[in-house]
C-alpha cells in the first residue's frame, strides 16, 4: 500500500488544471483513488485485527498505526473534495442575474487557485503520512513476527528428538484431559499406576518416557497416595498440535527356498 499512496501522492502533487471543466477532469479520478485506497486501508485494518497477530506483544501500536493510515487517508479524499468544491463552474445563472463575462470568469477562476493550491497540498501531506505509515507498519509487523519467533525457538528445540510412537501419542492426549499419578502399596510393595479421567490405560513405563522428554508433568505438592495431578506441558501441548504418527509399517519377505539333496545332485 506504501507505494500505491506514493504513486497518488506524485499524481496530486504534480496535477496540471486549469480551474472549471479540466479540473473537474483531473481531480476526479485522484479523488477516486484515494477513496479505493480508504477502502483497501479499513479492509486490511479489519482482517489484522481479526488475526492471530493480535496476540502478540506490541500488535496493538500496529493497529493503531494502521488506523491512522485509514484516518489520513479519508482526510487526503476529503481535501480533495474540497477541491472540487473550491473549483469555478461555468453553469448559468437564475434568471434576473448578469450573465458571467471574461472579466468577472478570471476573477473567479483567480479567487478560486489559491484556495484549491491549498487543499492539494493538504491532500499531499496527509498522502505523505499514509505512505510512511504503511512503511513503519511493515517494518513493525516483520519485527514483532520476528521477535515471536525467536521467543519460540527454545521450546520448539525442546521437543526436538525421537518422535513420539503412536502410543506416546494416545497417552499424551488422554493426559491432556486430566490423570493423576497413583502409588499404592501391594504385598509390601509400592506400585505406581496411571489413571486418565477418560479412562485411557496408560502404562507407567509411557507415562516416564513422556516425563523424561518434559512433555508431561506431576503435582508434587500432594501425596501419590491421594493423586499426584499430570498436567501436559507447552512442550507437549506442541506435540498435540501435530498430527498423530502412524505405525510404521513393515514388510514381511518369504526366506529363500532351502536346497535339498536331490537338488544339490541334479546341479
Amino acid at each position: 500500500m506504501a507505494r500505491d499512496f506514493e504513486a497518488l501522492r506524485a499524481r496530486v502533487r504534480d496535477v496540471p488544471y486549469t480551474p472549471g471543466k479540466d479540473a473537474l477532469r483531473h481531480i476526479s479520478p485522484l479523488l477516486l483513488t484515494a477513496q479505493d485506497l480508504t477502502a483497501t486501508a479499513l479492509v486490511r485494518l479489519a482482517a489484522l485485527d481479526n488475526s492471530a497477530y493480535t496476540n502478540i506483544a506490541g500488535s496493538r501500536a500496529s493497529l493503531e498505526l494502521l488506523a491512522s493510515v485509514v484516518s489520513s487517508s479519508s482526510l487526503a479524499g476529503t481535501d480533495l473534495a474540497h477541491v472540487v468544491l473550491a473549483n469555478p463552474y461555468e453553469g448559468a445563472e437564475f434568471a434576473g442575474y448578469p450573465a458571467t463575462n471574461e472579466a468577472m470568469r478570471t476573477t473567479r477562476h483567480a479567487e478560486a487557485i489559491p484556495k484549491m493550491s491549498g487543499h492539494l497540498d493538504d491532500a499531499v501531506h496527509q498522502l505523505d503520512l499514509c505512505a510512511i505509515g504503511c512503511h513503519y507498519l511493515a517494518h513493525g509487523i516483520t519485527e514483532d513476527l520476528a521477535t515471536t519467533h525467536e521467543h519460540k525457538a527454545p521450546a520448539v528445540r525442546q521437543t526436538t528428538g525421537p518422535a513420539l510412537t503412536p502410543a506416546q501419542h494416545d497417552a499424551l492426549t488422554a493426559l491432556n484431559g486430566g490423570g493423576h499419578l497413583y502409588e499404592s502399596a501391594t504385598c509390601g510393595l509400592g506400585v505406581t499406576r496411571v489413571a486418565t479421567d477418560d479412562g485411557t490405560r496408560v502404562s507407567i513405563a509411557t507415562y516416564r518416557a513422556l516425563a523424561k522428554r518434559e512433555l508431561v508433568a506431576r503435582d508434587t505438592s500432594t501425596s501419590l497416595a491421594i493423586g499426584q495431578k499430570i498436567t501436559v506441558t507447552e512442550q507437549g501441548q506442541q506435540i498435540l498440535a501435530q498430527p498423530r504418527p502412524h505405525a510404521a509399517l513393515t514388510t514381511t519377505h518369504p526366506a529363500p527356498p532351502v536346497p535339498t539333496a536331490a537338488a544339490s545332485r541334479s546341479r
